[in-house]
């Protein structure tokens, strides 16, 4: 649905989009993550037909984001990170404006207006001016515009901003929907606990370069080594240590150990945990837990900025 190929934007001797390749496939969820100023904005602009490539080519639905521009703006809807809204309009002539412009029936417009404005439980103020909106409002009325005329592809610049946590689930709900009627999303986001919750793939963006995709867990997997095991014995650890040995050949390293808890890296658990499970149980020890340790998004961000500054440009695939 979406592809990219040595897409490049230079603004005078300043390269903002650096060689850039993005493929996205129909009703997937993409989540572009990168810091202020990595070049996420104009990578989408480009995307979006509104700005054009220095150098490179995109495209969406198969039309060519230059040549074929009208086409592709009528393909997608865009929510940019400021929303952007007319505050002397209320939100149906707002909406209805926007509809027409993509050019949508009466009838059709209007049914779609009122059935979204009460999914983002924005009905009890369709008759306020949205100037009179918070800031959460505002951006609800910012994403059904985005979403008013159905589009094929969404771009959504930070769409949970300053919405309070029940607003701000609606609009997840929404995303994962989308997903479900096969529409494809690229998400920008700061909020990396919510990419993670919605993405089907992340990629992390850097001066212009992508760094490194894939799944959350292919990224963690990469960037952070072999998951890592918490085990919980409710009686001392210590009459069990001799189990531990799975031989020099083993994939199995024991990080930390106290009391009646181990902490252990492996990169085969199917391999490893069943046989420590059973040696354990086998001699008398009470397992009371044993589990993975959650790691972060934001674990992986990090290490790959960190790294990223004393490496030469280039790309991790997860």
């Amino acid at each position: 649905m979406i592809e990219a190929r040595n897409l490049t934007k230079q603004f005078g001797d300043f390269t903002a989009v650096a060689g850039l390749d993005l493929d996205v496939a129909e009703g997937e969820i993409l989540a572009l993550l990168g810091h202020n100023g990595a070049g996420k904005t104009t990578t989408v602009r480009m995307l979006c037909s509104l700005l054009a490539p220095s150098a490179g080519t995109a495209r969406i639905a198969g039309y060519d984001t230059v040549t074929e521009a009208e086409t592709v703006r009528s393909l997608i809807g865009l929510l940019t990170e400021l929303p952007g809204l007319y505050n002397r309009m209320r939100a149906p002539e707002y909406l209805d404006f926007f509809g027409t412009v993509q050019g949508m029936a009466p009838d059709v417009r209007r049914a779609r207006t009122d059935a979204m404005l009460q999914q983002f439980d924005l009905g009890y103020a369709r008759d306020r001016r949205l100037g009179e909106y918070s800031k959460g409002m505002r951006q609800k009325v910012a994403l059904i515009r985005t979403l008013l005329h159905d589009p094929l592809v969404v771009f959504l610049d930070e769409p949970t901003s300053a919405m309070d946590p029940q607003s701000a689930k609606v609009v997840r709900d929404s995303i994962v929907d989308l997903r479900g009627s096969r529409r494809t999303v690229v998400l920008c986001s700061h909020n990396l606990a919510e990419a993670e919750s919605l993405a089907d793939r992340i990629a992390i963006i850097k001066r212009g370069r992508i760094l490194a995709r894939g799944t959350a867990e292919e990224l963690k997997r990469s960037l952070l080594g072999p998951p890592l095991y918490d085990l919980c014995l409710t009686g001392p650890l210590a009459p069990y240590l001799g189990l531990l040995d799975f031989g020099p050949d083993a994939d199995f390293a024991v990080l930390d150990q106290r009391a009646n808890r181990l902490r252990y890296r492996t990169a085969t658990p199917a391999a490893i945990n069943p046989v420590l499970l059973a040696r354990l149980t086998a001699a008398g020890a009470g397992v009371l837990t044993l589990a993975e340790v959650p790691r972060s998004l934001e674990a992986v961000y990090l290490t790959l900025m960190a790294d990223a500054e004393q490496e030469k440009p280039g790309e991790r695939e997860g």
